[in-house]
């Protein structure tokens, strides 16, 4: 496949542009969202791994998975209580879908 040198518009999520499904895409930036809170608020408190485990009351193969970026195996609950505990609230905002794969693509 030749590949392109021209810029591609974006649809303003990364994994539908990588060919999730959109309700997926969606979760997934979420969870991505949630994620990079984390590592910010890591960095700023100059958090270790072994340290977070304590704060986020998790064992290390988790906080691996945490500080790696594997949101695929947290759910968004879990994503919102380790924020909670390290002093950070969770914000909801939502806006109309721009995805062209939407209302009612799905219906037969």
């Amino acid at each position: 496949m030749p590949r392109s040198d021209k810029p591609t518009k974006s649809s303003g999520n990364v994994f539908e542009d990588l060919g999730f499904p959109p309700e997926e895409a969606a979760l997934l930036q979420l969870k991505t969202s949630l994620q990079i809170a984390i590592e910010k608020e890591v960095q700023k408190q100059k958090l270790t791994p072994k340290a977070l485990g304590k704060v986020l009351d998790i064992q290390q193969p988790q906080v691996s998975d945490l500080l790696t970026g594997k949101v695929s195996k947290m759910t968004i609950d879990k994503l919102t209580k380790y924020l909670h505990r390290m002093g950070l609230m969770v914000e909801v905002k939502t806006k109309r879908s721009t995805s062209r794969k939407t209302l009612g693509s799905s219906v037969a």
